[in-house]
């Protein structure tokens, strides 16, 4: 969520509070590394609170967190960075971890209820929603902030948070009941040892390496694209935010659901094999960029290819952390395959800075395309593995 981050940073600026402390916030989004520590709870312990079919247990799990992300904004409306800057921290963690608890429901519970078939949408639809909630959390909020305050804009927070509450209460519920599994410790060791038992061992490790480094490329080339666009060739924070903010999102916005489409008329492989090569291809448009003086249409171009390139990756992309979850332990099993994903977008800056110092930006780009191809070419020992899990998956 975006509010732990960039907005909750604005929030303690803007009230004067020392460099430090706000440095320190920064470990409020920690929940979001770790949240594959607490998955197997989601899996194990059904919640009865909001219903009692044996089946909405990772609704029930959504319902609840919502629940509490509502209180703390609530709670958090009623503090004040410089008089109560502990207590709001605190908070401010709380928020993260049941945040980062909601996304694990919410991955679990598209894993349980999405067919094969629609599983593409599913995707786009939840990006969509992911995208459109980073924009008002990390955008309309500092706007609403500005001009009526804080605890009004955290009020706002949490009446929206509310109403996904009611929209989430009336979702349907998978048609199927899957057990959990039969203890704690079945639920902490079962997701490994299925997936290991359902996968040949040589695919085992092609399948990891192939979520680190799939989306390797991209990740390194958006680490620095802000700095890049505002040093590296000179556009102004309006120009920047223009192309970024807006239609970048609404680029990505339109990957994804292109993705969802393709996804479905031509199977995850060629989704996935397509996509990676777009989003490696696009990279190179940033050297182009690098080396010509400052045209804003080319980089508003760019920066759409981009986005569109990465929205359709994505789509695909956690199409396939989907197929590979049992539903059994499909809480623990997404958040263990996405926090491997993650590596790549978690270590990215600091060895991208570096990068820019050592050989400059056109041959950092012309580097964050030769990085994607590992990637790309580990398709070719997963082609047969991924078809046959797509079709294991129809079944």
């Amino acid at each position: 969520m975006a509010f732990t981050g960039a907005t909750l940073q604005a929030w303690y600026a803007s009230t004067g509070v020392n460099i430090t402390t706000i440095g320190l916030l920064s470990l409020a989004g920690q929940p979001y590394v770790f949240k594959f520590l607490w998955a197997p709870l989601l899996d194990r312990y059904p919640l009865f609170f909001f219903s009692r079919k044996q089946n909405a247990q990772r609704k029930n799990w959504i319902l609840m967190s919502q629940v509490v992300l509502t209180g703390c904004f609530v709670l958090m409306s009623f503090l004040h960075p410089q008089q109560t800057p502990l207590i709001l921290a605190l908070m401010a963690l709380l928020l993260g971890f049941a945040s980062a608890t909601h996304d694990i429901a919410i991955d679990a519970y598209r894993t349980d209820a999405l067919p094969p078939s629609q599983r593409g949408f599913g995707v786009a639809v939840s990006v969509a929603g992911y995208r459109i909630a980073m924009l008002v959390s990390g955008g309309i909020i500092l706007i609403v902030a500005d001009y009526h305050g804080w605890q009004t804009a955290l009020m706002l927070m949490a009446l929206l948070m509310l109403g996904c509450f009611f929209i989430s209460w009336f979702a349907p519920a998978p048609l199927y009941h899957v057990e959990p599994p039969r203890s704690l410790s079945d639920a902490v060791s079962g997701p490994f040892k299925e997936f290991m038992q359902r996968q040949q061992k040589p695919s085992i490790v092609w399948f990891l390496l192939f979520i680190i480094l799939y989306k390797l490329g991209d990740a390194f080339a958006g680490s620095l694209t802000t700095t890049f666009l505002l040093r590296g060739v000179g556009f102004s924070l309006t120009e920047i935010g223009f192309s970024s903010k807006t239609v970048g999102l609404a680029a990505t916005l339109a990957g994804v659901f292109i993705g969802g489409l393709f996804l479905y008329r031509f199977g995850l492989y060629r989704a996935l094999l397509v996509f990676g090569l777009f989003q490696a291809f696009t990279n190179l448009g940033f050297v182009w960029m690098a080396g010509q003086y400052q045209n804003f249409w080319a980089m508003v171009g760019i920066i759409s290819l981009e986005n569109l390139a990465g929205g359709m990756g994505t789509a695909a992309f956690v199409a396939l952390l989907t197929g590979l979850c049992h539903h059994r332990y499909s809480a623990t099993q997404f958040a263990m395959f996405s926090a491997l994903a993650a590596l790549g977008r978690v270590y990215a800056g600091p060895l991208a800075g570096w990068g820019v110092e050592w050989m400059g930006w056109q041959n950092f780009y012309v580097f964050s395309f030769v990085i994607a191809l590992p990637g790309l070419l580990m398709l070719y020992y997963l082609k047969t593995p991924i078809n046959y899990l797509e079709e294991v998956n129809k079944k």
